[in-house]
């Protein structure tokens, strides 16, 4: 087995949290901070966490805004983050089709 593939997943996006919001915002053109917390049952603080650890790697674009007078965080895949989890799937893909040679 080629240990290459499991050495370059992305840890950013490999812990269960942020790998959901990371799916959920590619299934999406962009998910308000309420969406995904119902979406994906976590707690507001959780959430936050994840939200802020993928934006600081340019992964999510995170806009606050108002409506109807009253805050709105919404959160969407930069290119960048859309390109990398392309590419962490694409590892995981790899991962499967060598573990389906055993």
């Amino acid at each position: 087995m080629n240990p290459a593939p499991f050495l370059q997943l992305d840890r950013v996006i490999h812990e269960k949290g942020r790998l959901a919001i990371m799916s959920a915002l590619a299934a999406a053109p962009e998910l308000s901070f309420t969406e995904l917390r119902e979406l994906l049952q976590m707690t507001d603080g959780n959430l936050t966490t994840h939200l802020r650890t993928l934006q600081e790697a340019g992964y999510i674009a995170v806009t606050k805004s108002q409506r109807d007078s009253r805050p709105l965080t919404t959160c969407a895949l930069t290119k960048a983050g859309r390109d990398t989890f392309a590419g962490y799937l694409g590892l995981l893909e790899q991962i499967i089709a060598q573990t389906k040679n055993f």
